[in-house]
């Protein structure tokens, strides 16, 4: 289901992991994300991502940060989002 307002990647277009994860918001700044890949605390579908890899409906996320780890699925891929709607992106597992 579409979203009014949202620019949507159309025929399951990926969108990049550190900008997915920056769009999103589940991480503040696109260079934190970038990093966060770099250092192997990303994971996509259970195989450890660089900050280029693709992200698509369905790909299960998870972060480590510190001692905690966080694990998302991806409802949805857009280049941009109201701040109100990003919730509706992902869901925390």
């Amino acid at each position: 289901r579409e979203i009014p307002g949202f620019f949507y990647y159309k025929g399951g277009i990926p969108l990049r992991l550190d900008k997915y994860l920056k769009v999103s918001r589940i991480i503040k700044r696109r260079t934190l994300a970038n990093e966060a890949c770099s250092r192997g605390r990303v994971q996509v579908n259970g195989k450890v991502a660089k900050p280029a890899s693709e992200v698509r409906v369905g790909d299960v996320i998870r972060i480590q940060f510190g001692e905690q780890v966080h694990q998302y699925e991806v409802l949805l891929v857009a280049n941009s989002v109201p701040r109100g709607d990003v919730t509706r992106m992902f869901r925390e597992i």
